[in-house]
């Protein structure tokens, strides 16, 4: 009888674990209810929004980085210029100061998670600066928003500024907010931009209409 209730209740603990039991978010086989395109030579990262260097940010929702094959390299042209995609949950409301604590927060987070890895000195640490302002919104943007990040780059381990482009879209049928970030310390005019206007450009989420609904929640 003993062995019996012992059975039963472990049989109850493992099915109460199972129910609880969050699912580890898998970036790399996640499919996308959206299409954004990876150029050839681009690097892919997918991650939750609330990633432990940045719970400040107050969303929920994916972030889809594309990274510029010379991201990494100090040498490169493409240096620190990329793109990344918030897909949100529901219509959190967008404004430049939304924009700007969200991303001071992100890049402030993003500096200390790799401040130990680089062994950089307490006296090259500054805070990070963000400005953002609402520009004319650009074609099948709600809204468009230009801005500028100064921050330490953890890489080379001096100050750098980074333009950079935001742009809105969203899909009431959805729920679903999407916020696209265009990045790269180089000028407006610089080639750069061409590459990283045109990921937004081919951006679709009408792609989702086609595919069974998706929901995120398990993720969180």
């Amino acid at each position: 009888m003993k062995n019996i209730i012992t059975l039963l209740v472990c049989l109850v603990s493992l099915t109460s674990f199972g129910q609880c039991a969050k699912v580890d978010f898998d970036g790399v086989h996640w499919n996308t209810p959206y299409a954004l395109a990876t150029p050839y030579g681009w690097g892919v990262e997918r991650s939750l929004i609330q990633a432990a260097f940045a719970p400040q940010v107050p969303f929920k929702g994916i972030e889809d980085t594309r990274y510029t094959p010379g991201w990494g390299n100090p040498n490169s042209e493409q240096y620190w210029s990329y793109g990344f995609l918030w897909y949100l949950d529901e219509s959190p409301k967008i404004s430049e100061e939304m924009i700007e604590s969200n991303l001071s927060a992100y890049y402030a987070g993003l500096f200390n998670r790799n401040i130990d890895k680089q062994s950089i000195t307490a006296r090259k640490t500054l805070p990070v600066k963000t400005w953002v302002t609402e520009i004319v919104a650009e074609n099948g943007d709600l809204q468009t928003y230009y801005g500028a990040i100064a921050m330490v780059d953890y890489m080379a381990q001096k100050p750098i500024s980074l333009n950079c482009l935001v742009h809105v879209k969203s899909s009431p049928e959805q729920n679903k907010t999407f916020l696209f970030f265009e990045v790269s310390p180089q000028p407006l005019n610089d080639k750069i931009w061409k590459s990283l206007d045109q990921l937004w450009l081919d951006f679709d989420y009408t792609v989702s209409r086609h595919k069974p609904r998706l929901t995120l929640k398990t993720y969180y």
